[in-house]
């Protein structure tokens, strides 16, 4: 039987494994993931550059307001993107003729015509070729309003020392009274927000071509009458438990192909260029990884990965033993998707909660869903890292998840072994209660 059981999946595995579409399909992966990361010298290749900075002319008519503008908006810069970045470089106006004409077809260009106003102190018409992206707007509106602040203030006779009062950011020191709360904790809460749902989207994805696989893997073996065949040679049990791992094995398997090619992007990037992958997306990043690592995360991460990646592999078993049962009692791929519809909800369910998780603070019925199997996968890790659950809620979903599992192959076999042999496309769930009843 164990020999059977090693045929039928390497078999299953070949099928799926030694296909021009999955060596294409893992072409285009690697080369779309490399090339994401390495966006930055693609462009350059083709001759535009991401890293070229926003060339701001100013043509200023008061006579005082360009180098305060200047110092601002590289200021606003740095303070958002951080103390390397260089976003923008901002010159005088001096070239002849209008400046409309030398700003049109320019992307890459904007310009500040900067006038004197008795009642606002100035006004100040912003030129672009084409629409101007939404924090770029902010950033340099902030620097013009610190301009006309400066200015204003300069005319009633207060001191720079006042002035740069005045305009200067505010610290803010935070005091959380729980002291089970760390204010690391709540910006890592805001990172998670954003974070996550990318991490748990490859999980997402696998999931849904696991159970697609195996339900046309079965189908087309009913289809061609081969099932027939190969149940004449090994029992309904051995044939289930090698679509499982066989299943359950590929997807493993292009789980970490995806792993790879996220770490080779990343080589690449590091070979080819220092500069910034998006302008200052690298700053964003290098922030977020700081962050991760100065919360109470970062101690609980040798413990929280792994139990997240059992969680996700019982999981990935309990959707192929669905997917096979489900695709057991159909006789084609048109019946399967039908059956397949209320999985995809559940897991479609589980991907927004999860991104939503922080949402639902204190909630007692989101702390329930994550015990729940076929979501919990992604909803547990995700309330776990917001600190809504706890480790030993995280153990209670492993177990019930398990427990799960076990249900699915005691009852899922009883229909599998009935259903195989069923050629008839009427009464699908009649068949599987059927089943149920019938003794092994």
């Amino acid at each position: 039987m164990r020999n059977k059981l090693f045929f039928l999946t390497s078999v299953s595995l070949k099928r799926k494994i030694k296909t021009k579409w999955f060596v294409l399909a893992n072409i285009l992966l690697c080369l779309g993931i490399v090339g994401i990361f390495n966006i930055n010298s693609i462009i350059k290749f083709f001759g535009g550059d991401f890293d070229e900075p926003l060339k701001i002319y100013v043509m200023d008519e008061t006579g005082e307001a360009y180098d305060i503008l200047k110092e601002q908006i590289y200021t606003v810069d740095k303070g958002y993107y951080g103390e390397d970045s260089k976003n923008y470089e901002v010159l005088p106006y001096t070239e002849q003729g209008e400046i409309k004409e030398f700003i049109e077809g320019e992307s890459k260009k904007y310009a500040f015509i900067i006038r004197n106003d008795e009642n606002k102190i100035l006004d100040v018409t912003l030129m672009s070729d084409g629409f101007i992206d939404t924090i770029d707007y902010q950033l340099l509106s902030t620097a013009v309003n610190n301009t006309k602040t400066i200015i204003a203030t300069s005319k009633v006779d207060v001191s720079m020392e006042d002035v740069e009062k005045i305009v200067g950011p505010v610290s803010i020191t935070r005091e959380i009274l729980d002291e089970t709360k760390k204010t690391e904790d709540e910006n890592m809460e805001m990172v998670m927000k954003t974070v996550f749902p990318m991490i748990i989207l490859p999980f997402f994805m696998l999931t849904i071509f696991l159970v697609q696989m195996i339900g046309a893997e079965v189908n087309d073996e009913k289809t061609t009458r081969g099932m027939e065949i190969i149940i004449s040679n090994v029992s309904a049990k051995t044939h289930f438990a090698s679509k499982i791992l066989s299943g359950n094995i590929f997807v493993l398997l292009q789980g970490g192909l995806l792993i790879v090619y996220f770490l080779l992007g990343l080589v690449v990037k590091n070979v080819l260029s220092s500069n910034h992958l998006f302008t200052g997306l690298d700053t964003m990043i290098g922030g977020t990884v700081s962050k991760v690592f100065e919360s109470s995360l970062a101690s609980q991460l040798t413990y929280v990965i792994p139990l997240s990646l059992l969680l996700m592999i019982i999981t990935f078993v309990a959707y192929s033993l669905l997917a096979g049962v489900l695709a057991s009692i159909t006789t084609n791929t048109e019946d399967f998707q039908q059956l397949q519809t209320p999985i995809m909800i559940i897991l479609l369910v589980g991907y927004y909660l999860a991104i939503m998780a922080s949402t639902f603070k204190g909630a007692l019925f989101i702390r329930i869903l994550s015990y729940v199997p076929l979501i919990s996968a992604i909803l547990s890790p995700s309330l776990f890292v917001v600190g809504q659950i706890g480790i030993l809620d995280v153990l209670l979903s492993i177990g019930i998840a398990i427990l799960f599992d076990y249900l699915l192959i005691h009852f899922g076999l009883k229909i599998y072994k009935v259903g195989i042999l069923n050629y008839s496309s009427e009464g699908l769930w009649k068949k599987m209660f059927k089943a149920l009843k019938q003794k092994s």
